[in-house]
């Protein structure tokens, strides 16, 4: 098995070539990029497991890059932003970034990070690529969830972890530590904010009243539970 390929967008040099020696240390490939362009050309021949992101770039929203990447690649999107500011974090996690990372930077945890990402990516088997569940279905393969007359709405990689965990634990508690346990990211208000924009989003593209949600139920102090019936195919 190869090396997992990770992907550096940013335009700083001395940050693509700082990322690329510490990562090729840590056991990885890497391909750098400096204007989204070349990047988004590449991923035509190329695959990587996890794309690092900067936001501020000069040929293109690195916002609406990222939405991008986490609708149409289903990639693992990273941020790694010069942006520290609440809304930027919280615009990124919306937007589908599976992680933020604010700069200046550690790179011993970026490295951790992307290997939490990895980690997330193969703990669970995958029983199927297909779950039913109270008039709805979810198509993992291509990212999207239809109702019952078949409209269909797209949700991002992040979403899809965040779905994919409730729909293989129905009718279970899943605490916020088992959540971070699963899905990998530093433990703490970064993730738990993460993991708030993502539960709100997929209520509401299931079409949830937010006041009192009949599938994704929170339980205060302790986390959330499924209270769907799921069939997988």
């Amino acid at each position: 098995m190869s090396e997992p390929l990770v992907t550096i967008l940013d335009d700083e040099p001395e940050i693509r070539q700082m990322l690329g020696e510490v990562l090729t240390e840590a056991g990885f490939r890497t391909q750098s990029f400096a204007r989204a362009r070349e990047f988004e050309a590449a991923l035509k021949h190329v695959t990587p497991d996890v794309c690092l992101v900067d936001l501020s770039l000069p040929d293109t929203d690195g916002l609406a890059l990222v939405h991008r990447l986490a609708l149409e690649q289903g990639a693992s999107v990273i941020i790694i932003s010069g942006r520290a500011q609440v809304q930027d974090r919280v615009a990124g996690l919306e937007l589908g970034a599976d992680d933020y990372i604010t700069k200046p930077f550690d790179p011993a945890e970026v490295v951790a990070r992307i290997r939490a990402r990895l980690r997330s990516n193969r703990a669970t088997p995958k029983a199927g690529n297909t779950a039913r569940f109270n008039g709805w279905t979810a198509h993992f393969e291509r990212y999207t969830l239809e109702n019952a007359t078949g409209d269909e709405t797209t949700f991002s990689h992040a979403e899809a972890e965040v779905l994919r965990l409730f729909l293989d634990s129905p009718k279970r508690l899943i605490s916020r530590a088992q959540m971070q346990e699963s899905l990998g990211g530093a433990a703490g208000e970064s993730f738990d904010r993460a993991m708030d924009v993502r539960i709100s989003r997929l209520r509401t593209k299931l079409g949830e009243d937010p006041k009192n949600p009949r599938l994704i139920k929170t339980i205060y102090g302790a986390g959330y539970i499924f209270l769907g019936d799921v069939s997988w195919s």
